[in-house]
């Protein structure tokens, strides 16, 4: 039987990926909410989609659904961070299982109140780590796998993708909205490098601020200096010179990790999994969501002499930039 699908956040920048998704899966979008109306991407993939922009009328509408006999089967939650957590318990209480886009929440402890509901309900909340599934990262934990377990791995972790003006004036610069840099874009980074690595045992914060991060991890297998921004002029100027905005690089000891490709088709793998049984669950995001609020909220301190390289890049400050200039 088709699934029924509804999704919170239609007219966000992932949302296309989980349409996608839900055609490669053959099942069938019947809601979706957004406040924003700019959602004529529904019309390449569902346009028969029962659309609001008010969460009040989108909620009347699942439980005159459910009332029916015709109940969502999954509810996907694509909203801004800060909301994920009050989302994902909507779907639960609703009684559907719950597909989110990271971080589940941005405070651990509302990670418990989760699972809480999760037991109460009998459903389950399935974040999408993509990068676990990428055939390159899989490659690499196979390698180090077979390696002694006290083997110690040094790696350089270097991730820029350029946004624009808009970025500053939205809720992905604020702070308590989006977590910062370190969380909104860093989270699936530190999530596959704890999943191949083990724990992570120790962490320095050398800076955070709006436009960039960067920092030195130590996991049980793995010591990682780490760069993390947003603005295009911390890009190499070689990747300037050929027009591109977005730089990605892992080199694990001094040799370069290639996973440039392979990305358009992993929340297809992701809902296949998920519709399999085989999703990750809430305890699957727990190290990276520790993790990255300890990152949000450590002590800044002087980087050592083996810090990334790109820690200099020169800071300007963004006039667009209201928020967060830290």
């Amino acid at each position: 039987m088709k699934k029924k699908f509804a999704l919170i956040g239609a007219a966000g920048y992932i949302a296309p990926r989980h349409l996608a998704a839900i055609q490669s899966v053959g099942g069938e979008l019947v809601a979706a909410m957004d406040p924003n109306d700019s959602v004529g991407i529904l019309d390449s993939y569902f346009p028969n989609t029962a659309f609001f922009t008010e969460f009040e009328r989108f909620d009347r509408h699942l439980e005159k659904l459910k009332r029916r006999g015709n109940k969502i089967d999954y509810i996907i939650v694509c909203s801004p961070n800060y909301l994920h957590d009050a989302h994902c318990r909507f779907g639960l209480r609703y009684g559907a299982d719950v597909i989110c886009e990271k971080p589940i929440t941005l405070n651990p402890w509302n990670l418990d109140g989760l699972l809480d509901i999760e037991k109460e309900t009998g459903k389950s909340v399935y974040n999408i780590l993509q990068l676990r599934l990428h055939e390159d990262i899989l490659a690499l934990k196979k390698r180090v796998d077979v390696l002694p377990a006290d083997t110690m791995h040094e790696i350089e972790l270097t991730y820029i993708t350029s946004r624009g003006n808009w970025y500053y004036a939205s809720w992905k610069s604020a702070l308590e909205k989006s977590g910062g840099v370190a969380t909104n874009i860093g989270i699936h980074f530190f999530d596959m490098l704890g999943w191949i690595f083990g724990n992570c045992k120790a962490h320095k914060v050398y800076q955070h601020r709006h436009d960039r991060a960067g920092g030195l991890l130590v996991f049980e297998r793995a010591k990682v200096n780490w760069f993390l921004s947003i603005n295009h002029d911390t890009l190499p100027e070689d990747i300037k010179e050929k027009g591109q905005r977005t730089y990605r690089s892992i080199t694990v000891d001094d040799k370069e990790l290639e996973f440039s490709n392979g990305f358009t088709e992993l929340h297809n793998r992701s809902y296949e999994a998920i519709l399999a049984g085989d999703g990750f669950g809430l305890e699957a995001t727990r190290p990276a969501l520790e993790l990255a609020y300890h990152i949000r909220n450590a002590e800044i301190v002087l980087p050592g002499s083996d810090a990334h390289s790109f820690l200099d890049k020169p800071i300007t400050p963004h006039p667009f930039n209201r928020r967060n200039k830290g």
